[in-house]
């Protein structure tokens, strides 16, 4: 066939580096940018039998997250805008993997055992953020579409929740919004202001937020978006990307593994501030206190903002709906015991990993779900959306139950269901705090965290760590889980575990206990154990202090 052909010349100029082996991880692929050329040509072909698969647009995007500037990397997205498949994700692995002269015979197969009509059309939309390779990554993934005779679309410079949107909305033929980023803008932003437009007095200081954008892609939207806001919310933009690196002493991911604000942003005492990390799909918040003291407010807590907000317009509006807090391991001890015993909401524990809590979300009338890092967000079935809607526009309905379906119609509306996304997750927290009339601290005393330390360890291979219990705990190698359990047993409230990650050669491991201290020592104990029954590589862990 005529695109085989084309396949097999354009491959040749996207060559494979001899030896690289990649696997499609909990993101997608994710290493040094220079090594990934041949991964995003092969991602094109594969996003390209993926359209024609499901007879829809996907989308690719191009981008290693909270990663080093010099890195990179490529994620998937299927038609509903959520992760792709977990079975194309072994397709994906496959193709990235298979020598120059068999790509032809690995496309062969993928289109053997998916049964896809080659003639069907196929459309895919492209989009990236701002690494200085992306640019001619993003190509690499075009050619990939074009040798196949797929159709592509652009989008260019878009935060990934951004791109998972757009191909939602394709997919939807609008009913989910407008497949353009003013699209983007206009539905959230205008869900924000009908929210926020009965609370009465708020000052400027309530309105205003200083917002680290990790010198990436997210600032730039931001910017582009605050028009939009009619002054409703005053944002100064700190890491803008005029001047620092991406993710450098910046971003969600490093103020919550720092706990400590990014470099070089003066915070007012009590003043709300929030991260955002390098392609916007995760959000943390945080403030120092009069005394200097950081406090921060991370997945757990906005989950907990959030649910707890649902729960009571749902009881206000006298809708019998199901709502349930999905977390994984990570998830701070307290707020599952404030969650379950204070708030009365179910709560589900799964692994790590976005698209497993986003499974289990869909279980739900309401689910709501975060890691711990900041990456989440909220759904609604069908059934609870519908139900939200004729009681909104129902007129024989008390006023209190009409003002609480109204609020949760705009909820709704400002939130991106399709993922992650930091830009909406602000809008609704910042709507939350202002409905509520609630101050970051006083959001932060909902419940106290117990003190934690996550550590890794570097192994030869990761694989020899096998979990069961949504990870938390640990069946091989032999004797490790024992080993765990004494040590927990050693402190007060305290709970570990341990997990190979799913990007590098490394275990991580997670302690909480009653005080810092014994966190750490917990974390530092823990992870010798992994070192000496995982085979860990180098020098052997020191303690923390």
């Amino acid at each position: 066939m005529a695109q085989f052909q084309e396949v097999l010349k354009q491959s040749a100029l996207h060559p494979k580096p001899a030896g690289l082996v990649l696997q499609y991880g909990t993101s997608g692929f994710r290493t040094n940018a220079k090594q990934l050329d041949h991964i995003m040509f092969r991602m094109g072909l594969l996003a390209t039998l993926r359209s024609k698969k499901t007879k829809a647009t996907i989308g690719v995007m191009v981008t290693a997250s909270h990663n080093p500037e010099e890195d990179n990397g490529v994620k998937l997205i299927d038609p509903m805008g959520e992760m792709v498949t977990q079975d194309w994700e072994e397709h994906a692995t496959q193709l990235a993997n298979a020598d120059q002269e068999d790509v032809l015979t690995v496309l062969k197969n993928i289109i053997e055992k998916e049964a896809i009509n080659m003639s069907q059309e196929a459309n895919v939309f492209v989009g990236k953020d701002t690494r200085s390779s992306s640019a001619s990554l993003s190509q690499a993934v075009l050619d990939g579409v074009s040798a196949l005779g797929g159709h592509s679309k652009d989008y260019g410079l878009v935060t990934t929740p951004q791109l998972h949107y757009m191909v939602c909305c394709q997919n939807t033929q609008g009913k989910y919004g407008e497949a353009t980023v003013e699209g983007y803008y206009t539905k959230f932003c205008q869900a924000f202001i009908q929210l926020t437009k009965n609370t009465s007095n708020r000052t400027d200081d309530q309105k205003h937020l200083c917002l680290d954008g990790a010198n990436g892609i997210g600032a730039l939207k931001v910017r582009e978006m605050e028009s939009h806001l009619k002054k409703e919310l005053q944002i100064s933009l700190n890491n803008d990307g005029s001047k620092g690196r991406l993710n450098h002493q910046c971003g969600a991911d490093y103020v919550k593994v720092q706990q400590k604000p990014p470099t070089g942003i003066k915070i007012n005492p009590g003043e709300r501030c929030c991260s955002f990390d390098g392609d916007a799909d995760r959000i943390v918040y945080y403030y120092t206190d009069s005394e200097g003291t950081f406090h921060l407010l991370d997945g757990d807590k906005m989950a907990t903002l959030i649910s707890t907000f649902l729960k009571e317009l749902l009881t206000q509006a006298g809708l019998d709906l199901k709502i349930a807090v999905v977390q994984t391991a990570y998830a701070n001890g307290s707020s599952t015991h404030y969650l379950e015993n204070t708030m009365k909401v179910l709560v589900r524990c799964t692994k790590t990993g976005v698209k497993h809590l986003h499974h289990v979300a869909q279980e739900f009338d309401v689910g709501v779900y975060f890691e711990a890092n900041g990456h989440g967000t909220v759904l609604f079935s069908k059934a609870a959306e519908e139900k939200i809607q004729q009681l909104a526009e129902d007129t024989n309905v008390n006023d209190k139950r009409k003002k609480a379906a109204l609020l949760l119609r705009n909820t709704i509306n400002v939130i991106n269901q399709t993922v992650g996304d930091a830009i909406s997750d602000m809008l609704l927290i910042e709507a939350i705090l202002a409905i509520k009339g609630m101050t970051i601290q006083q959001w932060d005393t909902i419940y106290t965290d117990l003190p934690n330390r996550q550590l890794k360890v570097k192994v030869a291979d990761r694989r020899v760590i096998d979990t069961t219990d949504a990870e938390r705990r640990a069946v091989t190698p032999a004797g490790l889980q024992e080993a765990i359990d004494n040590l927990v047993k050693k402190y007060r409230q305290a709970r570990s575990f341990v997990r190979p990650s799913g990007t590098e050669d490394v275990v991580r491991v997670y302690a909480e206990a009653d005080t810092q201290e014994s966190a750490d020592a917990l974390a530092h104990e823990v992870s010798l154990a992994v070192y000496r029954l995982a085979g860990g590589v180098g020098d052997e862990p020191k303690p923390l202090h």
